[in-house]
């Protein structure tokens, strides 16, 4: 299969090209970035300039990959390149509500972005649902795979949020190894292996399958992946778990970036998030390795700066907690 990848420098297109090379195609991958995997050919393109494909206007693939966030980049490359499918790596913030456990790709989207560039981060999901448009209007649903991701982790995660907890039971802040974490037993995560995800998109390049998809790993409540972080760092240490309310008050940050507990979210409205029924997407041949080996491979990689606490900060809840 003749296939670009529009990117495939950071790292889930990176992946994604990696994993084409893998399978034997012939991958191609276009980006204003060099880091292209061994075996990829690299263009460089600028998708900000209205011109920015022509380097590869002559040219005919069998497929294309994409995982732009920008509206107007998805339109002039659905609009201007030569291919027979389009896989449109879209989010799971594309619904209007993620209150419902279970929601499948029939769910209400938000309104598209009516702009060409998103410029705020609050409108990404609408910026998504924009793309999501261009794609079909283009390629219809028979020639187009649109996948619905929802959190993506494993090695080489730039967030935090999938190395958070192995690297924490990995390296203790304090001599009891004890590990602090909010008390929230029904909160559902759902951790996605980039190399699974990665792989599921070049089979759908070659036509795995069709329409819209959510893309997202097995759920586990939220103690349930932190057991599997403990399994995966060795340790057999127990967690300190403190009430939702006090952790705010503390001023620990959900979901992820500084002063965190990565993945904790508070509000239950959307707690349907990581919870959406991925039936199609299996059925389809999306194939999800056990969590507890996605967060082993982690342990061996960069640590991420600015990611849930620092050792200091966690010391210093613990013992306030104790008190």
């Amino acid at each position: 299969m003749k296939l670009l990848v529009l990117g495939g420098t950071a790292w889930l297109g990176w992946t994604t090209a990696a994993s084409g090379v893998t399978a034997g195609h012939d991958v191609t991958c276009a980006a204003r970035g060099t880091n292209v995997p061994d075996g990829a050919r690299h263009v460089r393109v600028d998708r900000d300039d209205p011109d920015g494909l022509v380097p590869l206007a002559d040219t005919r693939w069998d497929a294309v990959i994409d995982v732009s966030r920008q509206p107007g980049q998805v339109r002039r490359a659905t609009r201007g390149l030569r291919t027979d499918r389009y896989v449109f790596v879209s989010t799971c913030n594309v619904y209007a509500s993620q209150a419902e456990i279970g929601a499948d790709e029939s769910a209400t989207l938000l309104d598209p972005l009516d702009a060409d560039v998103m410029t705020e981060p609050g409108d990404y999901g609408r910026a998504k649902v924009a793309c999501e448009d261009a794609v079909r209007e283009v390629f219809g649903t028979d020639r187009s795979a649109i996948v619905r991701s929802g959190l993506i982790g494993g090695p080489g995660d730039p967030t935090g949020r999938s190395t958070y907890w192995p690297r924490r039971f990995a390296e203790p802040s304090n001599p009891e190894g004890v590990v602090l974490a909010p008390d929230a037993p029904g909160l559902p995560t759902a951790l996605i292996d980039v190399r699974d995800l990665a792989a599921w998109l070049v089979r759908l390049a070659a036509g795995a399958g069709s329409g819209a998809f959510n893309a997202q790993g097995v759920p586990h409540p939220l103690p349930a992946h932190l057991d599997a972080a403990r399994a995966a760092a060795g340790n057999r240490s127990e967690t300190v778990t403190a009430a939702e309310d006090w952790l705010a008050t503390q001023g620990v940050n959900e979901w992820s970036g500084p002063r965190s507990l990565p993945l904790w979210l508070r509000d239950q409205t959307w707690y349907g998030m990581n919870a959406r029924s991925t039936e199609r997407a299996v059925a389809a041949g999306l194939e999800r390795r056990p969590l507890e080996s996605t967060l082993a491979d982690v342990l061996g990689g960069p640590v991420v700066s600015g990611a849930g606490l620092t050792d200091e900060e966690e010391r210093a809840l613990l013992a306030q907690l104790r008190q």
